[in-house]
């Protein structure tokens, strides 16, 4: 195994570790506290991890139709809803007890990999990649699940180190779509995320033509939009109402007010 394939897997195993320490002792009654994913408790957000898991073991996906479907976007979130509802029965220190099971099979084979294995080509939420990208997709999505747990808890935690700097940088690879795409920022115009916290990182996207890319932060940016990593996650991944966010004055938007509200507004790339 590559080194870096190593990190990927060593962060994988942090991440999941971290989420069943983090529900290792709840009450049935915390297990069913609604979070800000839509739709989910806290029970979900584990079933969902687990049901993704166990399938990607080849374990059979149930013949289930979930009742309530009306908070699902799309056809991802209609299979994940399956996973989730059918295991809503279930006490969630069992779909703890199986997320444990299955994420440690799932080591095992991850620890067994090469490096032709990680490179090897396979579908990933985002279209055609290879194992390393489907991985670090999973990656992702467990740490944006496990804060959506920690929120509903009121149990801050794991917003620095590797796994959080790893998530950071996904949502940072997205904002150039949020900016030229969703904002339709026209031509010339530059922003700046500026991450602050334990995480921090400086990104800037400009925009050239039709098309907006990461560029070296400009000396004056049209707007520069500064948030801690949580807002920016909350943001990013559709959790938080924007205009409750700028309300709260949780982003620091200096420069182009109207551009940096625009934007705010549509840093949802998960939709």
């Amino acid at each position: 195994m590559a080194s870096n394939d190593e990190t990927l897997v060593d962060n994988i195993e942090r991440v999941w570790r971290s989420i069943e320490s983090l529900c290792d002792e709840l009450t049935e009654a915390a297990w069913k506290t609604p979070t800000d994913c839509p739709g989910w408790s806290v029970q979900d957000q584990v079933s969902h991890l687990a049901g993704s898991e166990a399938s990607i073991l080849g374990r059979p996906r149930p013949d289930h139709t979930p009742k309530d479907t009306s908070f699902v976007r799309n056809d991802i979130g209609r299979t994940n809803e399956i996973l989730v509802d059918w295991r809503r029965p279930s006490p969630g220190a069992a779909v703890l007890k199986e997320f444990r099971e299955v994420t440690g099979q799932r080591l095992e084979l991850l620890r067994a990999m090469v490096p032709a294995d990680f490179g090897q080509a396979t579908d990933t939420p985002i279209g055609p990649g290879t194992m390393r990208d489907f991985l670090a997709i999973r990656l992702f999505d467990a740490w944006v699940h496990e804060q959506d747990i920690r929120r509903a808890l009121g149990r801050p935690g794991h917003l620095e180190g590797p796994v959080a700097q790893h998530s950071r940088d996904r949502m940072l690879m997205a904002m150039p779509f949020v900016v030229g795409k969703k904002a339709q920022a026209v031509a010339g115009a530059t922003v700046v995320f500026r991450i602050t916290g334990p995480a921090g990182r400086t990104v800037a996207v400009g925009v050239e033509g039709q098309r907006a890319k990461e560029i070296e932060p400009p000396p004056e940016p049209s707007v520069v939009l500064a948030m801690d990593l949580e807002t920016f996650t909350c943001l990013g991944c559709g959790r938080w109402d924007p205009a409750k966010v700028l309300e709260a004055g949780k982003v620091d938007v200096t420069g182009d007010q109207e551009l940096g509200e625009k934007i705010i507004s549509q840093m949802n790339f998960m939709i």
